[in-house]
């Protein structure tokens, strides 16, 4: 094999681009597939110049080493300058590149099934856009004279050291003294900086079921058991907070001093709140509460997926007014013009897990309150949200083409109990708002197999009704 299209290779190995980088099972990314990826975005992008450095990271799955050797050795292929971070949060990474204005790679799966991984891309500015995976996508290349043997160099500590000195200047050294936190360590990447940082703030953190074993936390749809686990340990703790976050932390889970799991976008309303944003970007499947708060003198809603986000807040920018992007699974991107304690707060705009998790928890100490009394004043609004695994996408999109026609599927699915559609928006998946001002949206995932369903409500126990009553006749009607 000589040159590889990459447009074809998407198709005959089955890893292409998702929501956000590319995905695939962990048997399709072999060494030549992520060498050829890595190859598409430097030489595809034009990236490669004199002395350029490039940085490379991983999270803790298992296959996530062998997969960045391959990426390590294309990196060296190009002649450029190979910049080892080892284990740390994908934030952690890009903070780390765009500072010292150099691209990078980033080897997770974040979230999605243990049989499965994927590559994150960063120009110098940042995250790749939907165009550059276009370009990378029409790249052809030549893996042939790579040296897969070589195995990856000592890590440095000056990507997380800079990540984790981001922090320490926002915030005070005493912030959550006094305070005692839960760390839900599981197998996140960022569990060792994030005790670092909450214990430089003065909390004192207790370690909460550490495992080798990857743990594929997904926190738009947290797991019954993990439900129970975060009231449990609330209980026997007596807990301020429970802090985690996905397998990449890039996203964060924090539960309040009942145990109780916070929804991603009321934390990231709060977050953008608490930064003094005036402009608010985020996907179609946040929060309503977002716009009723009155918080913003703009809200910019976006197909979802980071790509996107990005994309909206660069367009907001041009005005040079505070602006943040969330999304649902609670990941914060810090745009231009933020502030906290006098500070300007650094550019990251890619998803961050540890901004928000430690603005909430500044929010509560500083006011001297719970946790959850920081959600007592919002707008009533409740959204929950799970998904149908093993669900291809062909089906997803057939099911969504029949709803979206009024067809008698949607009469059997949800009227006439929710009433008449009274809005239906395709900005990405179906979105139907129902006369009786509950919505639900489904949307096949851009990184998996899997069909989601988001739902909103006025209250959290009657949104995980519309969800598991939704996903329940689906999966039923799969079956017939």
């Amino acid at each position: 094999m000589t040159a590889i299209k990459i447009q074809q290779m998407m198709a005959d190995s089955g890893v292409g681009f998702g929501t956000s980088g590319a995905r695939g099972l962990v048997s399709q990314m072999n060494a030549t597939v992520c060498a050829a990826y890595t190859l598409a975005f430097l030489q595809g992008l034009e990236l490669i110049k004199p002395g350029q450095k490039v940085a490379l990271g991983m999270d803790l799955r298992p296959s996530s080493p062998a997969i960045a050797q391959a990426c390590a050795a294309a990196i060296r292929h190009t002649g450029c300058d190979l910049v080892f971070c080892g284990q740390l949060p994908t934030p952690a990474l890009a903070y780390y590149a765009l500072t010292r204005k150099m691209p990078a790679i980033m080897v997770t799966g974040s979230h999605i099934p243990f049989d499965r991984n994927g590559i994150k891309f960063y120009r110098a500015e940042g995250e790749i856009s939907k165009a550059d995976e276009a370009a990378m996508a029409q790249a052809v290349v030549d893996v042939k004279a790579i040296k897969f043997e070589q195995p990856l160099p000592k890590p440095l500590s000056a990507a997380i050291e800079c990540y984790q000195q981001r922090y320490s200047r926002l915030f005070p050294e005493d912030l959550l003294a006094g305070w005692r936190i839960g760390l839900y360590e599981h197998s996140s990447v960022a569990r060792d900086c994030l005790r670092t940082i909450l214990s430089q703030l003065g909390a004192e953190v207790i370690s909460l079921e550490r495992t080798d074993t990857f743990v594929p936390i997904d926190t738009e749809a947290v797991s019954e058991e993990d439900r129970q686990r975060g009231l449990d340990w609330a209980s026997e703790h007596r807990f301020n907070a429970i802090i985690s976050t996905d397998g990449d932390g890039d996203r964060p889970l924090i539960a309040d001093e009942t145990g109780t799991w916070l929804r991603g976008d009321i934390v990231g309303l709060l977050t953008a709140k608490y930064l003094g944003a005036h402009t608010v970007v985020a996907p179609v499947s946040c929060n309503t509460a977002i716009e009723a708060s009155g918080w913003f003198q703009q809200v910019i809603r976006t197909r979802i997926g980071s790509p996107y986000v990005i994309e909206g807040m660069a367009k907001a920018q041009l005005a040079k007014s505070g602006v943040a992007g969330f999304e649902a699974n609670g990941g914060f991107l810090a745009g231009e013009g933020l502030t906290l304690n006098g500070q300007v707060v650094t550019e990251l705009p890619t998803r961050d897990a540890v901004l928000p998790a430690l603005s909430i928890l500044a929010m509560a100490s500083q006011q001297g309150i719970n946790i959850s009394a920081l959600t007592a004043s919002l707008p009533q609004r409740f959204t929950a949200s799970d998904r149908l695994q093993n669900f291809p996408s062909d089906q997803s999109k057939a099911l969504l083409a029949a709803l979206q026609a009024n067809s008698p599927e949607l009469q059997n699915f949800w009227q006439p109990a929710l009433g008449g559609v009274i809005r239906t928006d395709t900005t990405d998946g179906l979105r139907l708002t129902f006369a009786n001002a509950e919505i639900i949206h489904l949307r096949p995932s851009g990184n998996a197999p899997e069909l989601r369903c988001y739902a909103e409500a006025g209250s959290v126990e009657r949104a995980q009704v519309l969800v598991a009553d939704t996903l329940g006749k689906i999966s039923r009607a799969d079956k017939v």
